[in-house]
């Protein structure tokens, strides 16, 4: 088959998600926009769950299962991923997260149409049975200046013009690592535009609220501290301000 719509590269890094990956894998195998692949990164030295991954990943036309011999991390996973990619474009998706169907087909139009280089979009935040308790509206205009203080961009939301932004890759911290990305490719001037449409599903786990929230404020010190170059007072001050803002983000 022929396709004439940019291929898209759909990147999903997995440890341990058995519970909730059939619906992730769903919602993409559901998608309007057909032309696209699927990088798979098993991120996870116990192979038990491999047997099912295997068989829901038959479903695909185009798929690329990586399995790592180790837990190497979302970061160096993702990384994994993006070396194998043939696609024009970059489509992020956790493994407990769900998109809507029409998802990839009206952002890449919408990133045609805008000549964006990466872009993000609204989303809608469910608990571990699926049902919505929340939600986020995509800022316009975001802004480095504005950016620096908050990550309002959902990982699951984000499609990267890899034609346009080259050896994409994201730093190598156990957390806050699609944050350093934003930044730093905000800083470089690359092009981001929003979408202010709720096309993704962010679950909100036990697991994501119980995270080691010492590890946490960690790799946001090395973000600003290593990654955005600022001294050791304003690194500081920084974080708490992140911190403040997630506080008031969440609740």
């Amino acid at each position: 088959m022929i396709y004439k719509e940019p291929l898209v590269s759909v990147i999903i890094a997995y440890y341990r998600k058995k519970k909730y990956i059939s619906k992730t894998l769903k919602s993409i195998l559901n998608q309007t926009y057909q032309n696209f692949e699927i990088i798979f990164i098993y991120d996870d030295a116990n192979n038990e769950d491999l047997k099912l991954i295997r068989k829901l990943l038959s479903k695909f036309k185009k798929k690329k299962l990586i399995i790592n011999k180790k837990n190497l991390g979302v970061a160096k996973s993702r990384n994994l991923g993006l070396r194998f990619c043939s696609g024009s474009y970059a489509a992020f998706i956790d493994s407990d997260d769900i998109w809507e169907k029409k998802k990839l087909s009206v952002q890449i139009n919408f990133m045609k149409k805008t000549f964006s280089d990466f872009t993000f979009t609204s989303y809608n935040i469910i608990s571990e049975n699926d049902k919505r308790i929340g939600k986020r509206k995509a800022i316009k205009d975001a802004k480095y200046i504005d950016m620096v203080k908050s990550n309002y961009i959902g990982l699951s939301t984000v499609v990267v013009n890899l034609k346009k932004i080259k050896n994409l890759k994201f730093p190598n911290l156990k957390t806050q690592e699609d944050f350093a990305l934003w930044l730093l490719l905000l800083r470089k001037g690359y092009k981001l535009n929003c979408l202010n449409q709720f096309l993704t599903s962010w679950r909100k786990t036990n697991n994501s609220l119980s995270s080691n929230i010492f590890q946490k404020i960690s790799d946001a010190f090395k973000l600003y501290y290593l990654y955005e170059n600022k001294n050791f007072i304003i690194s500081v001050y920084s974080v708490l301000v992140l911190s403040f803002n997630r506080v008031i983000k969440n609740l």
